[in-house]
């Protein structure tokens, strides 16, 4: 992932796609100049509800979702809210993270887990 605001994100992928900020703003049912000061990081991300409906009208891959929830997250200085939901719901993930947390694990341990799992679809 780029060095990118949420923000930026959102600009990007809605120029990437033609659309106006007014006529983003109207897709996802929020007003252009809320719109537009989001875009220029004036505000934090919206509503998760908002955030579903940005992704539906940008058309965002899975993994391009996973990237504006993380973007809106971080700018509330957050967990993403599909995550803590998982997060909340699991007590074995309570777990995994909290043993992962006491071993300190490293990049390249998580890497690993991550490739593991991967492997296993």
């Amino acid at each position: 992932m780029v060095n990118m605001t949420f923000g930026e994100f959102v600009k990007e992928k809605r120029r990437k796609k033609g659309i106006t900020l007014r006529s983003f703003a109207d897709m996802i049912n929020i007003a252009p100049a809320y719109m537009s000061d989001i875009e220029k990081s004036k505000r934090n991300a919206p509503t998760q509800e908002i955030l579903e409906r940005m992704v539906k009208a940008l058309e965002l891959s899975n993994e391009e979702a996973n990237e504006l929830f993380d973007l809106a997250a971080s700018s509330k200085d957050a967990i993403a809210q599909d995550l803590k939901e998982y997060v909340s719901y699991n007590q074995k993930v309570r777990v995994a993270l909290r043993k992962a947390k006491d071993l300190n694990l490293g990049d390249d341990e998580w890497i690993k887990i991550i490739e593991e799992m991967a492997n296993k679809k």
